[in-house]
């Protein structure tokens, strides 16, 4: 039987599933000491995008053709950084969430499943929940038989084009919007630094996640255009995020990228990013007779008792406070 190489490409990352911020299935969780878990309104509101997602967008941006999916790291929340925002911190129970929610997406892309390894503080040391976890999938092992790696490198095609992807989890982050994309272009321009250094060949598209924000930069080479993005995440802003200049005023990012081979560009990308409304503005208001009432009522007697007379002579004398002395 003849093989094709895949044309298609989605890439999600930053689940942190067992955040209670976080994506989290309809049904809830069931907890290893018997409890449940139910998700909160905004966390069903995740799962809405999560079904158009992979209902609506995918099959669009992908012409209805197989597409392989890359999981690029933190499937799930961890114990970390004295957080107190998990559904549990046992990581069994954020384990069985994350494959409850991912086990569907595996047999939609007919076990073309690919797990990357995101930070320690998440994914456990050296990424050991989520080898876990990819083992449990059925995740496509990598030469050394594991099911999880820390970066990867596929090539996808159309007919006689093809083209590198290269995907890892880890990259710089910013402050500033006006420098958003400064970490993203340097990544791409140090791997074709080193692909020239040792006569190897450039990826035509470098994705990256971990700042749970999508952002792209692209260049012309002799392929077409070389790209480098970042993608969006699943995980709503944490306390954390609060403390973090650029964050705290940023609305959360959620969504997925499509990286794709073939009709439009040698390798291109598709992003379907959405937003989280802000609360909603306060406005405060008072009637104006309430205004008057309070007024008056806090209004008190003048104290008199500093206040300069004059007596029979002429002079002017000044009371002291509580002296029973009276003025002449």
């Amino acid at each position: 039987m003849d093989k094709k190489l895949i044309s298609n490409l989605i890439v999600v990352s930053d689940l942190h599933c067992g955040c209670r911020l976080a994506l989290c299935h309809p049904d809830g969780v069931h907890l290893d000491d018997g409890g449940e878990y139910k998700p909160s309104e905004l966390q069903l509101k995740l799962w809405q995008y999560w079904e158009y997602f992979w209902e609506e967008w995918v099959p669009k941006v992908t012409r209805d053709e197989p597409y392989a999916v890359v999981l690029n790291g933190d499937a799930i929340d961890g114990v970390h950084h004295n957080s107190v925002t998990q559904i549990s911190q046992n990581l069994v129970d954020q384990r069985n969430l994350a494959e409850k929610i991912l086990r569907p997406i595996v047999a939609r892309c007919c076990g073309r499943f690919y797990a990357i390894r995101g930070t320690e503080a998440h994914d456990g040391n050296s990424a050991g929940e989520m080898e876990t976890l990819a083992k449990s999938l059925g995740a496509i092992p990598d030469s050394q038989g594991q099911y999880s790696r820390w970066e990867m490198q596929i090539r996808i095609g159309n007919g006689p084009i093809t083209g590198l992807v290269d995907l890892a989890h880890h990259i710089g982050t910013a402050g500033s919007m006006a420098y958003e994309t400064s970490a993203i272009q340097k990544e791409l321009e140090q791997i074709y630094v080193e692909c020239a250094r040792w006569a190897i060949e450039a990826p035509l598209c470098v994705v990256r996640s971990h700042r749970h924000r999508n952002a792209e930069t692209r260049v012309l080479c002799s392929k077409g255009f070389a790209t480098s993005c970042t993608t969006a995440g699943w995980q709503l802003k944490t306390p954390f995020a609060y403390r973090v200049a650029g964050a705290r005023r940023t609305q959360p990012q959620i969504g997925g990228t499509l990286v794709r081979c073939g009709d439009e560009d040698c390798i291109y990308t598709r992003h379907q990013v959405w937003s989280i409304d802000r609360s909603p503005t306060e406005e405060c208001y008072v009637e104006q007779d309430e205004t008057k009432t309070q007024v008056q009522a806090t209004r008190k007697p003048a104290d008199n008792s500093h206040q300069r007379d004059r007596g029979r002579t002429g002079k002017v004398r000044r009371t002291r406070p509580g002296s029973s002395r009276k003025p002449r």
